[in-house]
């Protein structure tokens, strides 16, 4: 969490400590606080201060969306990409089979990369939902949403894109975008956990995901985190991981120096600058990951969100990797602080744990 935002999120806790909803001297505090943040993260995202709901993540977000449009359609057809995060993925199927409609997942090509005119091929007069992420979780790859959502807009199907690991890596201009729902989280730009933010177009239908106090205007109920929401906008266009480039890149060319059958995966495609997936042949990601944890290093073998499950990567058996290699693959995220000094310990760590498990194993 950057000081900026901690200090934002600790004021505003100790100031307008009061009940937004509240009409009292203390709740009229916290709601100014509230619409100085709405409008501050409105600003940075290029979009209407009513468009927004503030949630408790992305994770959240993106099941608002899934469920608040497929509550309200009629049956048909959903499109999704198959390198989807879990709480798009996992959802769409979920509300699909609860609502009966029927499920059309896209692949990505090798490098992770969708087909625009593929992905769009696959909607039609049925189709009643579509979703893409904006850049993916673990191969950092960026998705070409804008050709897909002005698809969508044609045609009139509700479309989410998924922007949590796009905001502050690469421009994110929500009212050029023009998608009906796209969601974002504070945490991946240095503000708190446990705060997010969906952003519905002017005019798209949406269900209440939470019923009760009817904060939100209607559409998700409860008090909300107002010192969090204080701090997600002190934190917007902070961070520039843009700079990490250099870093990720140098670390990748390092790393295939010292062990050429290493795959990096997404390599040739467009990427976010801090990101880096690849295969160690022969390896089991899971020990790499536990051996790098006591050397000091905190990497993940897929998405965040899924590390602790033993089941490979769905991105990469998404696109085209098999089963093995998923399963010896890590998956590297460097921010501002990381120099390229730590990159290549990191791959001269990897380099010592290869040998040293390679002659445990007798080879």
């Amino acid at each position: 969490m950057l000081d900026v935002a901690l200090d934002a999120f600790c004021c505003t806790a100790k100031q307008a400590s009061g009940n937004p909803s509240s009409m009292h001297w203390s709740g009229r505090a916290a709601r100014r606080a509230l619409d100085d943040a709405r409008d501050t993260v409105a600003h940075a995202l290029n979009t209407e201060s009513g468009s927004l709901i503030f949630t408790a993540g992305g994770t959240e977000a993106n099941n608002m969306a899934i469920y608040g449009s497929l509550m309200r359609a009629k049956q048909g057809n959903v499109v999704v990409s198959a390198i989807e995060h879990p709480s798009v993925l996992e959802t769409i199927e979920h509300w699909c089979k609860h609502f009966g409609h029927d499920l059309n997942v896209i692949r990505p090509d090798r490098q992770g990369l969708m087909d625009a005119k593929k992905f769009c091929a696959a909607l039609n007069e049925k189709t009643v939902f579509a979703s893409l992420m904006w850049a993916n979780n673990e191969s950092g790859v960026i998705q070409p949403v804008h050709e897909i959502v002005k698809v969508c807009r044609q045609r009139e199907i509700p479309c989410l894109i998924d922007g949590v690991q796009a905001l502050g890596k690469i421009a994110t201009d929500v009212k050029a975008l023009d998608a009906d729902f796209v969601s974002f989280s504070a945490h991946k730009i240095g503000g708190a956990k446990g705060v997010g933010v969906l952003v519905v177009r002017r005019g798209s239908a949406l269900e209440p995901w939470l019923l009760g106090g009817g904060q939100e205007r209607g559409r998700r109920s409860g008090t909300e985190n107002v010192p969090g929401v204080v701090a997600f906008a002190a934190a917007l266009g902070v961070m520039d991981y843009a700079s990490c480039a250099h870093v990720r890149d140098d670390f990748e060319q390092y790393l295939k120096s010292l062990m050429p059958d290493v795959t990096v995966h997404g390599d040739k495609a467009e990427r976010v600058a801090n990101t880096s997936m690849f295969t160690v042949p022969g390896m089991d990601g899971e020990t790499l990951l536990m051996q790098l944890d006591l050397a000091g290093f905190a990497v993940a073998s897929g998405s965040a969100c899924s590390s602790g499950k033993r089941e490979p990567s769905h991105v990469l058996r998404a696109m085209g990797v098999d089963d093995r290699a998923a399963r010896s693959s890590l998956r590297v995220s460097f921010g501002l602080e990381h120099s390229q000094e730590d990159a290549h310990a990191l791959v001269d760590e990897l380099v010592r744990i290869r040998a040293l498990l390679r002659k445990m194993a007798g080879r």
